[in-house]
């Protein structure tokens, strides 16, 4: 990238204008988006200066956790906003180009791809589904009962509680494997709905906002005329599969399933 100069922040690529965004609407940098067509295809970007986003103040950046998080919600709501007029491709976080030039190249360039990926995605959005494992409850209840020594008498107060730390850490061992099962079931039963489905690692209690540990961390694209079936098949998962807790997200655009998206959308 040059020094001393803007950029072309390109958020993503649908078929058609996607019309005029909302008054007051700002993307990244808090720039309102626009507009690029060339192919029959259109862009929608935005303009960001070289002091934030030029290759050297962008790669300080990019390891800024606070900062990632503010540029990745603003790159996801002008997505989201070309998404309630129709299909779009998302694009890498900072994809950036010199020049609209640049931008107009691509479509041009691409242009057989993009066609195909909104055909895969028209009428279609992402799910996001995790699910974290359950604590389970004390099998031994409040104080428990002491062991029995080979003459039938209890053998007091210290073997009692081994014998419940044992029985807690069976229970739990148990409360692990039958989570780690649940999960494969649910990302195989929730895939009977969908078009595609992603399975992602499961993410750190830090990123995840939840301290129970993740045991499932999936991206399903499905028909928007099956979202109510795909919400009703969750709620029948919930019931039937204890030892973990779903939780349902979306719809986002769909970043896991055309091959432009970075994950960084709201997983």
């Amino acid at each position: 990238m040059t020094a001393n100069r803007g950029w072309v922040w390109m958020y993503g690529v649908t078929g058609e204008p996607p019309g005029a965004f909302a008054d007051g609407a700002a993307g990244v940098g808090g720039v309102p988006p626009r507009t690029i067509t060339a192919a029959g295809l259109t862009a929608v970007v935005g303009d960001v200066g070289d002091g934030e986003y030029g290759e050297a103040a962008l790669r300080r950046n990019l390891e800024d956790l606070d900062w990632l998080a503010r540029t990745a919600r603003a790159h996801h709501a002008i997505l989201e906003a070309a998404a309630e007029r129709g299909p779009v491709v998302p694009m890498r976080l900072a994809t950036l180009f010199t020049s609209d030039a640049g931008v107009t190249g691509t479509l041009r360039d691409r242009a057989e791809d993009f066609r195909k990926a909104l055909s895969l995605i028209g009428a279609r959005s992402e799910w996001g589904v995790k699910a974290y494992a359950v604590k389970p409850a004390d099998p031994a209840g409040a104080p428990g009962r002491p062991a029995a020594g080979p003459d039938g008498q209890a053998t007091g107060p210290g073997a009692a509680y081994l014998q419940r730390r044992r029985a807690q850490l069976t229970a739990s061992k148990d409360a692990s494997s039958e989570a780690m099962a649940s999960a494969r079931t649910v990302y195989a039963e929730l895939s009977r709905f969908a078009v595609s489905s992603r399975l992602y690692p499961p993410q750190a209690p830090d990123l995840a906002g939840q301290q129970a540990p993740m045991v499932l961390n999936a991206a399903y694209l499905v028909a928007d005329e099956r979202a109510g079936e795909f919400a009703t098949a969750i709620d029948d998962l919930i019931a039937t599969h204890r030892f973990v807790q779903l939780t349902l997200t979306g719809p986002w655009p769909a970043y896991s399933f055309v091959g432009e998206g970075d994950g960084s959308g709201p997983r």
